[in-house]
């Protein structure tokens, strides 16, 4: 099962020399420890793998080793002995990632005090074939895995001041103090614009483009709103870019109302709705991306009080992806002690 696990998944396994107490199979870490600028967490390995693949290559670009290297620690078999490995990415968008996932997947297949979604519809999979449902329909994830959409934004922006300010560079393209105080605030205006349609919408209105429109509808129809905002949005250090996130629950079609008089499930199916959600298996284990350019008018004040208009352009790339939660990597309790994640 883990063999199969990782040969569909983008995460790079090294090779490793075998050892002469276990010649036939790599001794496969069960924890990894990371530390994310400064932060330290400790994942459960399943949980790792269970995150969608675009966030997986942002942790790990270079990939990942997920077996125990010859020498890697002093403690043998002690998970805790394990190396750290430094990942540069957001600790509080990590966070957040792993919170809504485990959140999801409890709701859905349930904890040890309360029984899920998935137990209140496990008889449309043991049920007899539907061609709305397709031929088998224990084949179709959508039945027996939690579906999320993930949405990413990188957003790397340009601000262009007048020419008869301060703000300027030196001889050497190193911006000067005015410049610098113009970049912070012109990224300042960008993130508190968390609503996430506003800018392909507003260049749907420019370009008059239609396939820009049917995504937003698509996404729309499948679990977003059209006033939703980014669920996690912050600006990257030392860099003029602002890194966005949304997580939400596909919309399956499969509708659970209050249980019945003798406390039976009581679950109905939007077919067609249903078969808009089936479209979104296109982007599993397949990130789609987009990318344009969106150029506003802004207004900012100076050091001084005054208000100047400057061009702001940005360039932004979309990332549309499917994730499906797996039950096993969340058969087990989640604690979270301080800053670390901790699979138990």
């Amino acid at each position: 099962m883990a063999a199969a696990s990782l040969a569909s998944s983008p995460i790079t396994q090294v090779s490793q020399v075998p050892t002469q107490t276990n010649l036939g199979q790599p001794n496969l870490l069960t924890r990894l420890h990371l530390d994310l600028r400064g932060r330290r967490f400790t994942v459960d390995r399943e949980t790792i793998m269970n995150l969608p693949e675009s966030v997986l290559l942002c942790l790990f670009p270079n990939g990942l080793v997920l077996s125990r290297q010859s020498g890697i620690s002093e403690g043998g078999d002690n998970d805790d002995d394990e190396e750290v490995y430094g990942v540069d990415f957001d600790p509080d968008c990590f966070s957040y990632v792993l919170m809504f996932f485990k959140n999801s997947a409890d709701a859905f297949y349930g904890t040890e005090n309360s029984p899920g979604l998935f137990a209140a519809q496990q008889h449309l999979i043991d049920g007899s074939p539907s061609p709305d449902l397709g031929p088998s329909p224990s084949q179709n994830p959508l039945l027996t895995k939690q579906a999320i959409i993930v949405l990413r934004e990188e957003l790397e922006y340009f601000s262009i001041p007048p020419k008869d300010t301060a703000a300027a560079t030196d001889e050497h393209g190193i911006a000067n103090t005015a410049l610098i105080d113009v970049k912070r605030k012109c990224g300042g205006y960008l993130l508190e614009k968390r609503n996430i349609f506003t800018a392909l919408q507003r260049n749907v209105h420019k370009e008059n483009n239609i396939a820009e429109q049917h995504l937003i509808d698509m996404l729309c129809m499948s679990g977003f709103d059209r006033e939703d905002e980014w669920g996690y949005r912050a600006i990257e250090p030392n860099r003029c870019c602002i890194s966005s996130i949304a997580l939400v629950l596909l919309k399956t079609g499969i509708v659970h109302h209050p249980a019945g008089p003798n406390n039976e499930p009581r679950v109905a199916v939007d077919y067609n709705q249903m078969a808009t959600a089936q479209k979104l298996l296109l982007f599993w284990r397949k990130p789609a991306r987009k990318c344009w350019w969106d150029g506003i008018e802004i207004e900012i004040q100076d050091g001084e009080g005054a208000t100047q208009q400057m061009k702001l352009w940005a360039r932004r790339v979309w990332t549309l992806e499917l994730s499906l939660v797996r039950c096993s990597a969340y058969s087990r309790r989640l604690a979270i002690t301080g800053v670390s994640l901790v699979g138990r």
